[in-house]
C-alpha cells in the first residue's frame, strides 16, 4: 500500500487520482551529456551538508485534498516534495496551514504517517483546509477549479526554534504565492535563512499563471523546476522539442539571473540547465497509471540526492527513474526506498 495510501474517511471515499492509461514511449534526445563542472556550494550551506546527518529542507506552500471523480486524495506541489525528499533520507518540513475541520485533520494524520514532521503545519481558524475540484475531459485530461480563501491561502510563519539550524534548501511552490501574505512570509523565510537554496517549483495553472507570484518565484529562485510547457509559456512558444528544450532552459536562466534549470518533458525525460551546461536524461517505458505528482517525485529526488553528495548526472537519472515509477502507480507518494533506484 502506498504511503499514507488509499485509506478511508468517515462519510469520504480516498481513492486513487485520475489520469489516461497508456504506455510511454521516450523518443531519444540529441543532446550535450557532458557532466558540467559543479560550482561549490556557499560555505555555509556546505557546513550545512556536511556536518548533519541528513540535510533539512523548508517545503513551503500549499497542503491541499484533490477532489477528483474517484473521491479525495491528499496533494498540494510542496507537500508531495516534502514526503520524496524524506524517501531520500532528508529532513523534510513542510510550512503550509490547514483547517480544524476534518480534511485537516485527516491531512496532519497522513502526513505523520509519512513520518514527515507536522510543526510547521499550522491550524488556521475560519479557513477551510484547501480543496481542489477536477474534472476529466473527454481525453481523459485533468482541468483543476482551485478554491479561495483555504487555510493555505494564509500561512503563518514558523516560530524560530531556541537553537535553530537553518535549512540546506527552501522549496516553495508558487501557486501559494497567489497570496500577499505568504509571499511575505515566503520572503521572511528567506532573508531569515540567507544560505538556504532558494528552489521554486513553478505551476503556470490559470488563472494562477501570471501575476506577482509568478514574477516574485522568477526574480528570487535560484533553482526553477518547471514542465516543458511552462518552458514554452515562458520563451513565448506554442510548443517545444525535445531539441529545443537547452536552448530555451538557457534562454530563461540568463533572462532572469537562475543558474539551475530543471525541465520535465513527460515520456521523453528530462533536462537540466545546471551553471552553464545542459544535461539531459531520457524516460523509459512505463506503464502509466497516474501522472499527478510524477513531476513532484522528480524534483525531491533530484534536490535529495544533489544535496547528499551526488553527482549532478547522477541525481537527474535517479530523479527520472523515481518520477517513472510514481507515475505507474496509484497515487502520488507510493511506498518505495531510494535504494531501489
Amino acid at each position: 500500500m502506498a504511503a499514507g495510501g488509499n485509506r478511508r474517511l468517515t462519510k469520504l471515499s480516498v481513492a486513487g487520482r485520475c489520469q489516461p492509461r497508456g504506455p510511454r514511449h521516450p523518443a531519444g534526445c540529441q543532446q550535450d551529456r557532458a557532466e558540467p563542472p559543479v560550482r561549490p556550494l556557499p560555505s555555509k550551506l556546505l557546513l550545512m551538508t556536511v556536518h548533519r546527518s541528513s540535510p533539512r529542507v523548508v517545503c513551503f506552500g500549499e497542503a491541499l485534498w484533490d477532489f477528483l471523480p474517484r473521491g479525495l486524495f491528499l496533494g498540494g506541489a510542496p507537500l508531495n516534495v516534502a514526503y520524496h525528499l524524506s524517501r531520500h533520507g532528508l529532513d523534510a518540513v513542510p510550512v503550509s496551514a490547514v483547517g480544524r475541520d476534518a480534511l485537516g485533520d485527516e491531512a496532519l494524520r497522513r502526513v505523520t504517517g509519512w513520518r514527515v514532521e507536522t510543526r510547521g503545519i499550522a491550524r488556521v481558524a475560519r479557513r477551510p483546509t484547501g480543496v481542489v475540484r477536477v474534472t476529466l475531459d473527454a481525453q481523459g485530461l485533468p482541468h483543476f477549479d482551485i478554491e479561495r480563501g483555504a487555510a493555505w491561502d494564509a500561512i503563518p510563519a514558523p516560530r524560530k526554534g531556541r537553537r535553530e539550524l537553518g535549512p540546506a534548501a527552501i522549496v516553495s511552490g508558487s501557486l501559494a504565492l497567489r497570496s500577499r501574505a505568504n509571499r511575505a512570509v515566503l520572503e521572511g523565510l528567506w532573508r531569515r535563512w540567507p544560505d538556504a537554496l532558494r528552489v521554486c517549483d513553478l505551476n503556470l495553472r490559470p488563472p494562477y499563471d501570471r501575476g506577482p507570484g509568478v514574477a516574485l518565484a522568477l526574480r528570487r529562485a535560484q533553482m526553477l523546476k518547471l514542465n516543458d510547457g511552462e518552458l514554452a509559456r515562458l520563451v513565448d512558444r506554442p510548443h517545444l522539442r525535445p531539441k529545443e528544450l537547452a536552448s530555451a532552459a538557457a534562454q530563461v536562466a540568463a533572462k532572469h539571473g537562475i543558474e539551475r534549470v530543471c525541465v520535465t518533458a513527460g515520456a521523453f525525460g528530462a533536462g537540466l540547465w545546471w551553471d552553464g551546461k545542459w544535461l539531459w536524461e531520457d524516460g523509459r517505458p512505463v506503464h502509466v497509471e497516474d501522472t499527478v505528482g510524477a513531476g513532484d517525485a522528480f524534483l525531491g529526488a533530484l534536490l535529495g540526492r544533489i544535496l547528499t553528495g551526488v553527482k549532478v548526472s547522477a541525481a537527474l537519472a535517479q530523479a527520472c527513474r523515481v518520477a517513472e515509477f510514481v507515475a505507474g502507480q496509484d497515487g502520488a507518494t507510493p511506498a518505495y526506498a531510494a535504494d531501489d533506484f
